[in-house]
């Protein structure tokens, strides 16, 4: 980091995901040949905007990520994997061990909805997923957290409060890992919001998913005080799908990701406006709000998250790892006014 970003460092750690430490262009899409692991790592240090690297290792490449780490004097602060109960116990337990070995605090768990036999997992057994694998990260020096996100059983948004409310009732901190755009890309989507189960309640305005309204959904979780790390992808309302990309279905990849930083001509396959990209942004000072003026707040990390997967940029013609620095650069610059706000007095919890 330059000497004036670590005079205005803020009280938690900024992080790429090494999804999105990717160069693009028109001639060799993202997704079709990543970078080296060690130019991952130079790409992030370089940029002088992110304090480490967010990204589990395999087995096999581990070796090259201690090199990378050492020889750029990057860290791996978090890291991130999704697991199917009933099937990927074993590969989570070693996941964690991975966590470990490198350095990673904290594991980022997306558990899919349903178990290896096909049935949807009830509210009590997240519950008890939650508390058996904070037992196992802990005694490691690895805290679990578990991340909002589509397929898995928070794409239920109601669920999170509830099983968040029942780990605490247990003694234990419920981590949460807030990613906003999985909230914001199914505004003014029907489909989508009944793929979460809410469209009746949003359409009632029992459930407000706009950050810009009170009492949505990302001020309800901030408010209980779980959310130990969040992440940047911007989106925007009524997304467009990834239209450079089709699933073997022969479908378009569900569109989860819209640039933060205007595509050239031919880089984005839709109209672009930058207004479109409020909502991801608010989410992001609301966090930030809320963890100035909550000395208790459990934020450690935020992580950028313009990746290469196919519901995100996959085939993306844009600079995927320009959209991070960016993205990087918006937070820093939102601490800096909430801080100089709070400062003022113009703040208040």
């Amino acid at each position: 980091m330059s000497t004036a970003n670590q005079k205005s460092a803020p009280p938690f750690l900024i992080g790429c995901n090494g999804r999105g430490a990717q160069r693009s262009g028109l001639d060799k899409p993202v997704g079709l040949q990543e970078a080296s692991i060690d130019e991952q790592f130079r790409m992030v240090k370089e940029s002088g905007v992110f304090d480490y690297f967010d990204r589990i290792p395999l087995r096999g490449n581990l070796r090259e990520y201690e090199q990378a780490m050492a020889r750029h004097d990057l860290p791996v602060h978090t890291a991130s994997w999704f697991y199917r109960l009933g099937q990927d116990e074993a590969l989570l337990s070693d996941n964690l061990r991975i966590c470990r070995d490198i350095g990673a605090a904290c594991h980022n768990i997306m558990t899919f909805t349903h178990h290896a036999d096909g049935h949807e997992l009830s509210d009590q057994e997240i519950v008890d997923h939650y508390l058996q694998v904070y037992d196992e990260g802990m005694a490691l020096g690895v805290e679990p957290s578990f991340e909002l996100h589509v397929n898995m059983w928070t794409e239920f948004f109601p669920r999170v409060e509830t099983v968040a409310r029942a780990v605490q009732e247990r003694g234990v901190p419920f981590n949460f890992t807030l990613d906003y755009s999985h909230v914001v890309f199914k505004m003014h989507q029907p489909g989508e919001l009944a793929l979460s189960g809410v469209r009746e309640q949003v359409e009632r305005g029992e459930l407000v998913l706009d950050p810009f309204e009170s009492g949505s959904l990302c001020e309800r979780w901030l408010d209980m005080n779980i959310v130990k790390w969040t992440q940047l992808r911007t989106v925007a309302p009524k997304q467009p799908a990834n239209l450079w990309h089709r699933n073997e279905d022969g479908r378009f990849a569900r569109g989860i990701q819209y640039p933060m930083v205007k595509p050239g001509p031919g880089q984005w396959h839709s109209p672009w406006h930058a207004w479109q990209l409020e909502p991801s942004k608010e989410a992001i000072r609301q966090v930030l709000r809320y963890h100035i003026t909550h000395p208790q707040s459990p934020l450690c990390y935020i992580t950028t998250e313009m990746i290469n997967l196919p519901d995100y940029g996959l085939a993306a013609r844009y600079d995927l790892f320009e959209q991070n620095v960016a993205a990087a650069r918006f937070i820093r610059q939102s601490w800096k006014e909430i801080s100089a706000l709070h400062a003022a007095g113009l703040i208040d919890a």
